[in-house]
């Protein structure tokens, strides 16, 4: 089916008591993942989002973009930060192409792996992931735990998972950056729970936060996805978003799903969130364009009760 017999539904209504929260509200700023435009090339995704009105963009380091083992990557993330500047947008770097390490395993190796050598090749490439953070600006550093390998006790891999992400967390320390985790359906850091068990063992360092994505709480959470973001306030670092249905870990454009978004976005505007928002589409990469343009108007029309704007 094309994309323009797919569109959009309306975004849904909410009750006056869970949008009344514009004395406190902070205006959302919104972005759009290029995982979801991996078709374009990096400018040109660039250039939409800025024609579209994205505040922002969610950049995966990978290597149809910016490449994070291609040789001068200093020197293209410079010329990159010239390029959001004049374009007027914010960044947040992500960490989550699926074959950038290794063209055989989707999302390998990990933080979790067997072997350290391969968990210090994911370890090196979150820290180069940091440096092209703070040398772009940008607001946080997402990442994720990754699958416990089979054979491999629970204990053994939050043990792994503690122990590799600590030169990460060094760096973004001595960079400025804070490294957002996000809880993965399926990993072993899946839920805010989990967050808060490696924000324990870690000693609760500073750099550490939070990605949120609102589609896992829908997902798996048991708590609503706006009470999440009110839980999950005081770490959050960042934000990813996109449609989900309950029991089902599946990325879907707003309105093919069942959250909720109105009283998300206000409670996420009262917290005081200064990030952006990122929309995560990756899988329709083939109409990444096409979803861009769909996506901002849903949001800033959920969002206007919260902000106190028109649609």
């Amino acid at each position: 089916m094309s994309p323009e017999a797919q569109p959009l539904h309306p975004a849904p209504t909410s009750t006056p008591e869970a949008l009344d929260r514009t004395h406190t509200s902070t205006p959302l700023r919104f972005g759009y993942g290029t995982n979801g435009l991996a078709d374009l090339r990096l400018d040109d995704a660039l250039a939409l989002l800025s024609d579209l009105g994205y505040d922002g963009v969610g950049l995966t380091l990978d290597h149809m973009h910016l490449d994070p083992l291609a040789p001068d990557l200093a020197a293209r993330t410079r010329r990159l930060a010239h390029r959001l500047d004049a374009l007027g947008l914010a960044v947040t770097v992500e960490t989550g192409a699926r074959y950038v390490l290794d063209p055989r395993r989707k999302h390998g190796p990990s933080l979790l792996d067997p072997d350290p050598d391969d968990r210090a090749r994911r370890a090196d490439l979150l820290v180069r992931a940091v440096q092209v953070a703070a040398d772009l600006g940008a607001h946080a550093v997402h990442c994720f735990s990754g699958i416990t390998p089979a054979g491999t006790d629970e204990d053994t891999a939050w043990k792994r998972l503690a122990e590799t992400l600590t030169p990460v967390l060094e760096a973004a320390t001595t960079a400025g950056v804070p490294l957002a985790v996000e809880p993965e359906p399926g990993h072993l850091l899946a839920t805010l729970a989990d967050f808060h068990r490696l924000r324990r063992t870690l000693g609760d360092p500073e750099p550490l936060g939070l990605t949120l994505d609102i589609g896992h709480c829908q997902c798996l959470e048991p708590l609503p996805p706006a009470d999440c973001v009110r839980s999950a306030a005081p770490w959050l670092r960042h934000v990813q978003i996109e449609d989900m249905r309950r029991g089902g870990h599946e990325h879907l454009p707003f309105g093919d799903g069942e959250i909720d978004f109105p009283p998300v976005l206000a409670a996420l505007a009262a917290t005081g969130y200064q990030g952006l928002t990122v929309v995560e589409l990756p899988r329709h990469s083939h109409a990444g364009p096409h979803f861009a343009e769909l996506s901002l108007p849903f949001l800033r029309h959920a969002a206007a009760p919260s902000q106190g704007s028109t649609p």
